[in-house]
């Protein structure tokens, strides 16, 4: 079930990143970019402000939030877990690590925990490919991670409140 945080963003703070970047041609990325690295995620109430500066329709800044995997509609947990799901970590127990994943965090991909403190998301790739299966826990990246090494990483996360 996805955790659903109700945050309220400074609209000042998206004015200040929109003044700051919306002059430059393709500002579409690097605004969003941004916003994200401002807020933790891309607030509802960006898609219009964002649109009007660039002169595009709410539709056009939506469809590109949900196109890239790596932007957020809702604030992430405490803790993001990504599980790297391209080939070279498949070839090696990505996909019983992502099942394994799912039921010991106790939610699915995309989504948070109920208690707020672990989003779990695919990753297309951690530059691990000669030692997967790779995650990556907030900015730690590991290798060669089986459901024990993901568990003790975890409970590690989990002490750390």
């Amino acid at each position: 079930m996805r955790h659903q945080v109700t945050t309220s963003f400074d609209t000042s703070k998206i004015q200040s990143i929109l003044d700051e970047l919306s002059g430059q041609s393709g500002a579409l990325l690097p605004i969003l970019h941004a916003v994200q690295a401002e807020a933790g995620y891309v607030p509802s109430d960006a898609i219009p402000l964002i649109a009007d500066a660039l002169n595009l329709s709410r539709a056009e800044v939506h469809g590109v939030i949900t196109y890239y995997h790596h932007f957020r509609q809702q604030p992430a947990g405490k803790h993001v877990v990504q599980i790297c799901r391209a080939e070279a970590c498949q070839s090696v127990g990505s996909e019983a690590l992502a099942e394994h994943a799912v039921k010991h965090i106790g939610c699915d991909f995309h989504e948070t925990t109920k208690d707020g403190s672990i989003t779990l998301e695919p990753v297309y790739c951690l530059g691990q490919c000669a030692c997967g299966p790779a995650i990556m826990i907030n900015d730690d990246v590991h290798a060669r991670v089986d459901p024990a090494k993901l568990d003790k990483l975890l409970a590690k996360a989990r002490s750390q409140a």
